[in-house]
């Protein structure tokens, strides 16, 4: 006959294995919604980042992996925030042959990068990626887009743009006549 600590225990193991389930199903509800609400394309970005990085293919990353593969998908955190990242999602390596010293590494597993990269990509700040971007077209950091500057992008990038095109693109977003375009002229004509 069970007495009746014996009973009450069982129930609250119950709950405990209960309540553990519960909060597994809403963090899988909430690592899915996240990854619906990105785009195909930003899915597909992470997808490539992550195999890109992943170095040894184990469907792991350690922490200079993460950091490249975050990196590439324009976050570029300082060593403790990628340090922190991995303590609280990541597991440590298991060693691949016991006969050979082994020392252990935090690595983050794929479905978990999926996971923190949506949810920081949907995060984003997009004048904060304007922004960034305005750093690659403004060269030596004057603050100002030049034609020279738009003219070397163009070259950059394969356009085969011609000169009285890249002036007509100055001239038509350059409102304070200055011959450049600044900071906020280019988030005017990237956030229309």
């Amino acid at each position: 006959m069970p007495t009746f600590g014996a009973s009450t225990h069982q129930q609250r193991t119950d709950l405990q294995r209960a309540e553990r389930a519960r909060e597994l199903k809403e963090k899988e509800d909430l690592e899915r919604e996240a990854q619906n609400q990105l785009s195909e394309e930003q899915r597909q970005e992470v997808v490539e980042a992550f195999k890109l990085f992943d170095l040894d293919k184990d469907q792991k990353i350690d922490y200079h992996e993460l950091k490249v593969a975050m990196k590439a998908l324009g976050f570029d955190l300082p060593k403790a925030e990628i340090l922190s990242i991995l303590q609280t999602h990541g597991s440590l390596s298991e060693p691949s042959n016991p006969n050979i010293p082994h020392h252990p590494r935090l690595l983050l597993a794929f479905k978990e990068f999926q996971t923190i990269m949506a949810q920081r990509i949907l995060t984003r700040d997009p004048r904060e990626e304007i922004l960034r971007a305005f750093q690659l077209f403004d060269e030596g950091g004057k603050g100002t887009i030049s034609l020279d500057d738009l003219r070397r992008v163009a070259r950059e990038l394969g356009e085969g743009l011609e000169e009285e095109e890249l002036a007509a693109m100055i001239d038509e977003f350059d409102m304070d006549s200055d011959g450049a375009i600044n900071r906020e002229e280019f988030l005017d004509i990237c956030m229309q």
